[in-house]
């Protein structure tokens, strides 16, 4: 039975990591599945959002242990090779957004995947940790990228190096999460976001996503003319001629996404 359930909906597909009674801690066949997914989503015209989330009480509690220190299993390297290093790339090159709707628990590997994505929203009583330092490990699933680059260098050093659990009020004050809303609606509001930016404009949301995937290894020049050529790419599309018309004509647009 996979651990990873798709469901989709109104433009959304949701991704749920499925493995409750392990807090959704990953294995070899849970990570393959969930790059498929991605995969799917990514290729597929009907799809203009992605929220991924967790089953249970977790998000993701990061690797499974026990596969992990198996002798007889795949080794370190391979693990993050090959489970989490594809479904990060996955994420930032998807051509839609993608938002984490961090129900519980998210540690390890699991709070990298969600603050690779575009937006993150977390519940009232979910939480983040860099788990990695109590083990001996170092920050993996683009950690060391993201987090410095959302909270600061010297929040990101003492988070990664004392592996303290950061909940999501705390989360949010710090600049790593957009909103929280309380547990009792959290599902709610988590499909209503993902509906409403189906209906938004995705492919400049796609273009979007690109400057930023750029910002920080830019120069100020290198990024305006980054921003000059995608700018034109928009000003080409379907949407901008259905959103500037929908503007003057005083009514809603529907964007298609092209």
């Amino acid at each position: 039975m996979s651990h990873v359930l798709v469901s989709a909906d109104s433009g959304v597909t949701v991704i749920t990591l499925s493995r409750a009674d392990k807090f959704n801690s990953f294995v070899r066949q849970m990570a393959l599945d969930f790059q498929q997914a991605l995969d799917e989503a990514a290729a597929d015209a009907s799809v203009r959002c992605v929220l991924i989330t967790g089953s249970g009480k977790a998000f993701s509690a990061g690797q499974d242990l026990i596969e992990a220190t198996d002798p007889e299993g795949i080794p370190l390297t391979r693990i993050v090779s090959e489970h989490y290093n594809p479904v990060i790339r996955k994420i930032r090159q998807m051509p839609k957004p993608v938002i984490a709707a961090v129900n519980g628990v998210a540690a390890g590997a699991g709070a990298n995947i969600a603050l690779a994505c575009d937006i993150v929203i977390a519940a009232e009583s979910a939480s983040f940790i860099q788990a990695f330092s109590k083990i001996g490990l170092i920050p993996d699933s683009g950690g060391t990228y993201t987090l410095p680059r959302l909270v600061g260098m010297q929040r990101a050093s003492a988070l990664m190096m004392t592996g303290d659990k950061i909940m999501a009020r705390e989360a949010y004050a710090m600049g790593m999460v957009y909103k929280v809303y309380p547990d009792e609606v959290f599902a709610e509001e988590a499909m209503r976001l993902a509906t409403h930016m189906a209906t938004m404009p995705t492919y400049g949301l796609a273009l979007t996503k690109q400057a930023l995937n750029k910002t920080f290894s830019h120069s100020l020049n290198e990024q305006l003319a980054l921003e000059d050529h995608l700018q034109t790419l928009a000003g080409n599309s379907d949407d901008y001629r259905e959103g500037t018309k929908a503007f003057l004509q005083k009514r809603k647009p529907l964007f298609k996404g092209s």
